[in-house]
């Protein structure tokens, strides 16, 4: 619960990230309001894998644990809810929320994370965070000599078919459309017995997210376990960008090294400002970005 209007920092979003750095200015004794609207990015990925302690468990528990815990410290209070408007500048920002809500602070932290746009095709959001995946070291050891598709084209696609195959030995790269391999690439991946398939997808067969067939538009299918991909996005929040946040050319939220904005105050943490796309980054992020917010409040008061 919330209990005034007035804090040292106010983190915007309450997933991995944001609730890292809401137990570390919980521990720097700060004043602390997490707003969360409840709709993390992971929500249909049946298990979280690669974070020590915690490998195997669903996001919504480590999510739910996460709370308990930074809820403990007594100057760290959380607000369900969405922001839709920021105002004013360091030492001085103004968040509003979508119900009329207003609150200040002297430091901002965006830990709002990315929505991925989900192709057309038919299936497919039903297996995102199933059996569609992102990443081999958060998926690769469960799919593991398994039938692995990679759906991508060019560099990409090579680079993942070549990553992959450490994980096994049976990949097909599905380029959706004409092959944009250089003659060399093609040749690499044939060697290693890698198929390419440029049939254009028109719906993933599965049971209940779990890929059974890819299906081309000629009515013909191949069987597949898992496939990999690389989604498309945009922010979650558009709020940095009407801040003045630099956005990089592949469209994260630019930052410094200690995790600040192109703009004084504001600070971002997870995957809105970096392609390296894990929960224990996630978490790292968040408390190295509230360790330099408190160092700043520090520095702006001795």
């Amino acid at each position: 619960m919330y209990n005034n209007k007035e804090y040292d920092v106010i983190i915007i979003g309450g997933s991995y990230a944001g609730l890292s750095a809401a137990m570390t200015l919980g521990r720097s004794l700060r004043n602390v309001l997490v707003i969360d609207s409840g709709k993390p990015c992971n929500a249909q990925t049946p298990h979280t894998h690669n974070v020590i302690t915690l490998d195997g468990e669903t996001p919504a528990s480590i999510i739910e644990k996460a709370k308990e815990q930074v809820l403990k410290y007594e100057t760290i209070h959380f607000y369900n809810g969405l922001v839709n408007e920021v105002r004013g500048n360091n030492k001085a920002f103004e968040v509003y929320t979508a119900t009329g809500e207003m609150f200040k602070c002297s430091k901002l932290l965006f830990a709002t994370g990315i929505n991925d746009i989900i192709p057309d095709i038919e299936g497919y959001a039903e297996c995102w965070g199933i059996s569609v995946l992102h990443c081999p070291y958060c998926h690769g050891y469960e799919v593991q000599n398994a039938n692995i598709g990679i759906l991508g084209n060019g560099e990409f696609g090579f680079e993942q078919c070549k990553m992959l195959s450490n994980w096994s030995k049976t990949i097909t790269l599905f380029t959706n459309g004409k092959s944009e391999l250089s003659p060399d690439q093609s040749a690499k991946l044939k060697n290693h017995n890698i198929e390419i398939v440029e049939k254009e997808i028109h719906s993933l067969r599965h049971s209940n997210g779990q890929l059974k067939e890819i299906v081309f538009f000629d009515r013909s299918a191949k069987e597949i376990d898992a496939i990999f991909v690389r989604t498309n996005f945009k922010q979650h929040s558009n709020i940095p960008q009407t801040m003045g946040c630099r956005l990089t050319d592949e469209g994260y939220i630019f930052i410094e090294d200690s995790q600040q904005t192109s703009v004084e105050g504001i600070y971002v943490a997870g995957d809105n400002c970096t392609f390296y796309r894990a929960v224990s980054g996630a978490m790292a992020a968040g408390t190295k970005a509230a360790a330099f917010i408190n160092k700043a409040l520090i520095e702006e008061s001795f």
